[in-house]
């Protein structure tokens, strides 16, 4: 989908390209969503992890984009205020909102409600996880490189003495 599309989506069809939400070419891509309230509009590049199957994919979305792990790291020392965040960051509170929500729905942070405040806490508990979900990677990709060298050089005669 290029920037300032928009998907229109519902129930019963599948997702299609229809005219730009704005003439802002830097604008990235919403989702309508009709429902008997109206129509709903969300940034699909930050919220629409709900197709995405799987807390690994969850995990792994939400670590990749720069703002979310930054949000992270700055949480993990202490609790942060949703309004806090948004005042690091040059986008609006908005998409930080948006962001927390991402990383709420992986598990990297949590939030709750003190008074008037939304606060967020990281947890290293699912950043441990993505480390020995890569770890586990390495792994398997080190063995395949070894197996890979080891044909090569049978192929070429090095490995015989």
């Amino acid at each position: 989908m290029h920037a300032g599309a928009v998907c229109r989506a519902t129930v019963t069809d599948t997702p299609r390209l229809v005219a730009p939400v704005t003439s802002r070419t830097h604008a990235v891509g919403a989702v309508r969503l009709t429902s008997s309230a109206g129509e709903l509009f969300y940034n699909h590049m930050v919220v629409d992890t709900r197709e995405r199957v799987g807390q690994t994919d969850r995990l792994f979305f939400a670590l990749s984009d720069a703002t979310r792990r930054d949000i992270v790291t700055r949480t993990l020392d202490r609790e942060r205020s949703v309004s806090e965040l948004g005042r690091l960051y040059p986008i609006s509170l908005t998409a930080v909102q948006k962001h927390v929500e991402v990383l709420v729905d992986a598990g990297l942070v949590t939030k709750h409600r003190n008074g008037r405040e939304q606060l967020v806490r990281g947890e290293i508990d699912q950043l441990r996880r993505a480390h020995t979900l890569l770890d586990a990677l390495e792994s398997v990709w080190r063995a395949r490189l070894g197996r890979f060298a080891d044909v090569l050089d049978k192929s070429t005669g090095k490995g015989s003495a």
